[in-house]
């Protein structure tokens, strides 16, 4: 897929967020990648990365600051689903959903944990 097509992939689940998560979502560059640096991979394959002070943490002095960044990476994306658009598109769209949550200050076992409950219902 080329870059164009993945980062309109990006887009579209941006503006998927639901509002209450859209309009809370401030100071935040999103941003792909092809591949991850090996100091954010450590060794394991790696979607997406959210690099800042998530949203609880921050005092009431947080201004002035740069942007938080999150990363989502294509090409770990695409050998996971073998190049199949479909899932390449369902992919992107839980990464970059992953990704914000870690804004939102939710941690992966949350994550997981809510995750357990959707696929219950």
């Amino acid at each position: 897929m080329i870059t164009e097509e993945f980062e309109n992939l990006v887009n579209k689940a941006l503006e998927d967020l639901p509002e209450e998560f859209k309009v809370k979502l401030d100071n935040v560059a999103i941003v792909v990648e092809r591949w991850p640096k090996p100091e954010h991979a450590k060794g394991r394959l790696l979607l997406g990365l959210y690099e800042g002070i998530p949203k609880p943490k921050r005092g009431i002095n947080y201004t002035m600051v740069l942007p938080d960044k999150i990363t989502i990476f294509q090409g770990p994306i695409e050998l996971v689903t073998k190049g199949d658009e479909q899932l390449i598109k369902n992919l992107v769209l839980n990464t970059v959903w992953h990704e914000i949550a870690h804004h939102f200050g939710i941690t992966d076992e949350k994550i997981k944990e809510i995750n357990r409950q959707k696929s219950k219902s």
